[in-house]
This record gives C-alpha cells, sequence and structure tokens, in this order.
C-alpha cells in the first residue's frame, strides 16, 4: 500500500472516531445505520455470536470473494498443504485479477490459499476446488455442506471464487461473522489473514508477490485478519475479526459503494463494539471511552 493511501487511511480512522464521539450517543440506531454505515448491509458481533449492532443483517446479498473463506476451509479438510498442485488451462482462464496464473504453474496449496485470501485471485480458488474433488461443481456440493456444518444456515454457493453466475449465490452479514470465525479456527487461514505482504515462487521459479487487500491490517494493531471482496453485482464487501480487550469483535460490511465507505463503515462498527464490550467503559462518556482506549499507532 503507498503511503499516501496508508494516510489518507489514518485520516478516515480518526474521522469515523469522531463522528462516533459526536453521534451514537444521541442519534437512533436506524438513523445511524442510514446515515454512517454506508453499505446495504452490516453487522457487529461479540465472541458469542451475539449481535451487538445490525443494519439488515439477516438480508440475502451477493457474497462475491468473500465465498473463498469456505473455498480455504474446504480445501484444507481435503488437502495438505504442502501438496503441488498444476493449474489447469480452466483455473488459468477464470477472470480474475491480478496476479495471474498460467496454466501448468506448480504451485503449493499452501501459496494457493495465500494467493486465494490474500489477492482474491479467482483462478487459485479454481485450481483449489479441481484438485480437492476434479471439478468445481463437485466442490461446490462440499462448500454447501461445510456452510450447514459451521451454523451459516441463510447462505448458498455456486462456485468457489465468487463471481457472479446464473445460480445465484449469496450470504448475509451474519453468516459472514459465522464463517469468519470458523475459518480462524483454521492456524493456516488465521496466518494467511494476519499477513500483509507473501512472495509466492512456482517450482518454475516465477515469484508471484502478494499484498493483503484488507487494508486495515496497516492501520489496527487489533486487525486479527479479514477477507474483502467486490463484483460489481456484490459491491464492496469485507467481513473481518478484531482484538477487543479480552475477546474478538466480527465485523461484516456488504455493498458498500466503494472502498473508502467499506472501510470507514467498518470501522464505525469496531467503536460501536469496543464500547458495548468494554465493561471499564460503561457508563462513561464515549468521547473518554475513545480517549482510553486510543493506539497512538492510528
Amino acid at each position: 500500500m503507498r503511503l499516501f493511501e496508508r494516510k489518507k487511511m489514518a485520516h478516515a480512522y480518526i474521522a469515523v472516531h469522531l463522528i462516533v464521539c459526536m453521534m451514537i450517543l444521541s442519534v437512533p440506531a436506524y438513523a445511524l445505520s442510514q446515515k454512517f454505515i454506508q453499505a446495504k448491509a452490516a453487522v457487529v458481533t461479540d465472541s458469542t455470536g451475539t449481535v451487538i449492532f445490525g443494519k439488515f443483517p439477516n438480508a440475502r446479498l451477493a457474497p462475491a470473494s468473500t465465498v473463498k473463506l469456505v473455498t480455504a476451509m474446504v480445501a484444507i479438510d481435503n488437502l495438505y498443504p504442502w501438496a503441488k498442485v498444476t493449474i489447469s488451462s480452466n483455473a488459468a482462464k477464470v477472470h480474475s485479477i491480478r496476479p495471474h496464473l498460467h496454466t501448468d504453474d506448480e504451485i503449493t496449496v499452501s501459496d494457493l490459499l495465500h494467493i486465494a485470501l490474500m489477492n482474491s485471485v479467482n483462478s487459485a480458488a479454481v485450481a483449489l476446488a479441481e484438485a480437492t474433488v476434479g471439478s468445481e461443481d463437485s466442490f461446490v456440493a462440499l462448500m454447501n455442506l461445510k456452510a450447514r456444518e459451521i451454523g451459516a444456515m441463510n447462505t448458498h454457493f455456486s462456485n468457489a471464487s465468487g463471481l457472479p453466475t446464473k445460480d445465484p449465490q449469496y450470504t448475509t452479514a451474519s453468516d459472514l461473522t459465522i464463517i469468519l470465525k470458523a475459518a480462524l479456527t483454521y492456524p493456516l487461514i488465521r496466518e494467511i489473514l494476519g499477513k500483509k505482504d507473501y512472495l509466492v515462487i512456482t517450482d518454475a521459479g516465477r515469484e508471484i508477490a502478494l499484498e493483503n487487500t484488507d487494508n486495515l491490517l496497516w492501520k489496527m494493531d487489533t486487525m486479527i485478519g479479514g477477507k474483502t471482496g467486490y463484483t460489481g453485482t456484490a459491491r464492496h464487501c469485507f467481513v473481518c475479526a478484531i482484538k477487543s480487550g479480552e475477546s474478538t469483535l466480527f465485523t461484516a460490511v456488504m455493498g458498500a459503494k466503494s472502498r473508502k465507505s467499506l472501510w470507514t463503515s467498518t470501522l464505525m462498527l469496531q467503536v460501536i463494539g469496543m464500547y458495548h464490550e468494554d465493561t471499564t467503559l460503561q457508563g462513561k462518556p464515549l468521547s473518554l471511552a475513545l480517549t482510553l482506549q486510543g493506539n497512538d499507532s492510528y
């Protein structure tokens, strides 16, 4: 991430805190969600899954690349991380952002997971699906079983990447927090989501440099990790886990109009959750609460 982008994110973080200081105690929840959570749906939950604040948290919406959290779980359930995967022509030609994978590239499962989770490369998700059961269609059946197994009952997948399909796939903000909570029980996924950058080297020696799409990793010491997503249908999506004292907050934002509103909405949810979670702050003015919880690194 460029330096000026990091400075802009720091300014956004400060602005969100100031807005919350001024508004959260005086504005009704519905008005707050409409004006300051600029997304179709959003939620913040505590570590038990209790909803602290929500804006249409059970609305079924397109998930974009957040589906790759389930792709990763199913792949790890069935493959050894060090196993090598040969990229098929089918996987290589899938519409995707950079870095592009090439037909016959040989990449380990672990490195494909890094590529899929850190940079949202669709070809990596399809390659993992094919390596697991031979075809993406068969893999999707396992994804839907996994969703039911972990309690994401309002979710349906149609592919491993999150790209739009004729059979619409959907999830909810609430289900996304359930999915991330389950994904973080996998040590490898937790490690990957917390990395800012990573270098993949294929068997042929080609270097693939990765930089995590979770911009908040650079701005929040409390960020555990998260997964972004974007398609024209889904718009901008993000689900993440944030440390809050001895507990963990889970936030999800779906259908934000821009990356800026995605990050500011997430920060708003984090502050709302932090104030709710920290019993030492209960009954104190929120401005004092934020001063006590401030982090000079922001």
